[in-house]
């Protein structure tokens, strides 16, 4: 009797958890992929950006289409592109072919979103991607547009363009050097590069630049881009007695170098791309010896782009506990498949392609806009336009433990960016070291 009644008492427990969940409605979904090294900064930002759009469009009600409401569902999928590539195409066909999402969005490492935008382009999947610069993943848009129009650029924008922001960023701090401390030589410049693909073409045009700028290279430097001893090159670079440091990095080296070169004390200014020094982390991550460094970003506490950039800034700040990176940029992303879907009410990737072509998406970053078919380089297909008015980026400078926007600076700079006014844009500062150095006597 006993064991009669244990089971009827299981029976209804069962019932009663079975019942409700047979009932519950259907809910529509569009199902993105968020691809990245998630056990970095910037695929942590891959996702972080996707989720806190998602949370947002949600809550709103979703997607329209097609007369219903859509929620947006993520996937994340761990390419593990930083540590090894090789892995990043195995990632995205099982992302693709075991979740079967409707769109894929990521990517960080030029050796590994190469395989995987074949494997995208393979299923004939829109692949928005958000971190990798080469502008040679685009230029396959031009070579085989059939093929590859499904691969579109959020973030950033190529390399070609970094490395024309980074030397106005270099001349706007080269130009403050000489007339706060009255420096009437040529001002000397040592590269250093983390050693990767998307940093050769940086490091060749910096060679050829810099010179034209009016000052001098006195070498260039390529540690690897997961260092954690950089101190061989440091000595080496500090033997030339630069004025500026110009580095490259987008890996973890990027906060060996700022704590190394930091306790070396060396009295040069560091200003270039340093991707690690955009994390609110970066002062606690190098023991507070990454002051004054100076990187091209995409946000910074206070600067507003466009009138997205401070909301975003705070909610994902909020939401997060840190700032967002560039590759947080997901963001923007998503909301541009909510606009290109709403207005297409389809999730066809032949109907969305033109309509992503032609779009204007006012983003945190910029405009966004897409250079067409047929493009004169270093322009591509389906990159992002680069300039005053569209994306430019912002230099962010660590001043005393807080990460300020120095750059567009109003009336200081070259190129035409001289005109960019972007509100909360305080100005740089020199280093102690530097002053001591190098001012005038």
């Amino acid at each position: 009797m006993k064991r009669f009644w244990f089971i009827c008492f299981v029976s209804v427990i069962l019932v009663s958890l079975i019942l409700p969940a047979c009932a519950a409605p259907k809910v529509d979904v569009i199902k993105i992929g968020v691809i990245g090294p998630m056990k970095f900064m910037e695929g942590e930002n891959h996702w972080n950006g996707a989720v806190l759009a998602r949370d947002q469009i949600n809550a709103a009600g979703g997607v329209d289409l097609n007369g219903k409401k859509y929620q947006i569902e993520l996937i994340k999928a761990d390419s593990n592109e930083i540590l090894n590539p090789t892995e990043a195409a195995s990632a995205m066909e099982r992302l693709i072919t075991v979740d079967k999402p409707d769109f894929v969005m990521g990517g960080f490492r030029t050796e590994g979103v190469l395989p995987m935008q074949e494997v995208a382009m393979n299923y004939k999947k829109i692949f928005m991607n958000c971190g990798a610069a080469t502008r040679a993943l685009q230029a396959k848009v031009e070579t085989d547009y059939d093929r590859y129009k499904y691969f579109f650029k959020v973030t950033p924008y190529n390399e070609y363009f970094l490395v024309a922001t980074d030397f106005k960023m270099l001349a706007m701090v080269g130009a403050i050097l000489k007339k706060e401390l009255g420096i009437t030589e040529p001002l000397r410049v040592a590269v250093v590069a983390e050693k990767l693909t998307w940093a050769d073409a940086m490091v060749t045009t910096a060679e050829a630049t810099i010179p034209k700028l009016g000052m001098q290279v006195t070498g260039v430097w390529r540690p690897s881009d997961t260092a954690t001893d950089v101190n061989a090159e440091l000595t080496a670079i500090a033997a030339t007695n630069p004025h500026i440091i110009f580095p490259t990095f987008s890996g973890p080296v990027g906060v060996t170098f700022g704590k190394q070169a930091g306790e070396m004390q060396i009295p040069a200014a560091i200003v270039g791309i340093v991707v690690e020094a955009q994390k609110q982390g970066y002062w606690e991550a190098t023991g507070g010896k990454g002051n004054y460094v100076m990187t091209l970003n995409t946000y910074a506490d206070g600067v507003a782009v466009t009138d997205k950039t401070l909301p975003f800034f705070a909610a994902y700040q909020k939401q997060f506990g840190q700032f967002p990176s560039y590759t947080a940029a997901t963001y923007d992303a998503v909301y541009m498949l909510k606009q290109v879907v709403e207005q297409a009410q389809s999730l066809d990737p032949e109907v969305l392609i033109p309509l992503i072509e032609k779009m204007e998406f006012k983003s945190t970053a910029g405009l966004i806009k897409y250079y067409p078919q047929g493009s004169t380089a270093p322009a591509c297909a389906h990159d992002i336009q680069y300039g005053p008015g569209l994306t430019t980026g912002i230099g962010t400078q660590w001043q005393d433990g807080k990460l300020k926007g120095v750059w567009p600076a109003k009336g200081i700079g070259s190129g035409g960016f001289e005109t960019i006014d972007y509100p909360g844009i305080v100005p740089y500062m020199i280093s102690p070291a530097v002053i001591e150095k190098f001012k005038a006597k």
